[in-house]
C-alpha cells in the first residue's frame, strides 16, 4: 500500500512561521505605538496642549496618562476614537487653525465621563447627577487647573 502525504514533512511550520513573526511584530509595535500616544509628554509636545500639558503636571491626576481620562479603556473602542482625534488634532496642527480655548467635542466628553465614573466609582454612585450632565461641568479644574496663576502656568515660561 502506497501512502501519498500533501506536503514534505516539517515544510507546514515554516509556511506559519513568517505570518506569525509579523503578527508579534506588528501587535508589540501597535502597543508600543499606543502606550506612547497616551503619555503627557506626547500630548503635550504639540504647542496646541502645552498648557494642558503644563497644568496636568501639578494635578491630583498626575501620574496618570492623557488618555487615562481622555480616551475610552475598551481597546476596540479605543483605536478607532485615538486615531479618529489624533486625525483631527493633527489637521488643526498642519492647517493652524487650532482655537485658543480647545473644547471637548460630545464623544469626548462622553468618554470622560465614563471615566470619572469607572476611576471614581463609589463617589459618584452616591452623586445624582441632575442640575450637570457631566463631572466636569463642577469640576471643570481637574486635572488642568486654571486656578494657578497665568505667570506661573504659561507654557512659554516651562
Amino acid at each position: 500500500m502506497n501512502l501519498k502525504k500533501d506536503a514534505p514533512s516539517g515544510r507546514g511550520w515554516r509556511l506559519a512561521l513568517a505570518p506569525a513573526i509579523a503578527g508579534i511584530v506588528v501587535t508589540v509595535g501597535v502597543a508600543l505605538a499606543m502606550t506612547a500616544t497616551d503619555q503627557a509628554s506626547f500630548c503635550g509636545s504639540c504647542h496646541s496642549m502645552a498648557e494642558a500639558a503644563l497644568t496636568h503636571k501639578t494635578s491630583v491626576h498626575a501620574k496618570l496618562a492623557c488618555n487615562d481620562c481622555h480616551a475610552p479603556h475598551n481597546l476596540a473602542a479605543k483605536i478607532p476614537f485615538k486615531t479618529k482625534e489624533g486625525a483631527r488634532d493633527i489637521l488643526a496642527t498642519a492647517t493652524k487653525n487650532i482655537p485658543d480655548l480647545i473644547h471637548p467635542g460630545e464623544e469626548t466628553k462622553d468618554v470622560t465621563q465614563a471615566n470619572c465614573q469607572r476611576c471614581h466609582d463609589a463617589t459618584t454612585s452616591t452623586v445624582i447627577m441632575q442640575s450637570k450632565q457631566f463631572c466636569t461641568d463642577c469640576h471643570r479644574h481637574v486635572p488642568h487647573s486654571p486656578k494657578i496663576p497665568v505667570a506661573k502656568r504659561s507654557a512659554a515660561d516651562a
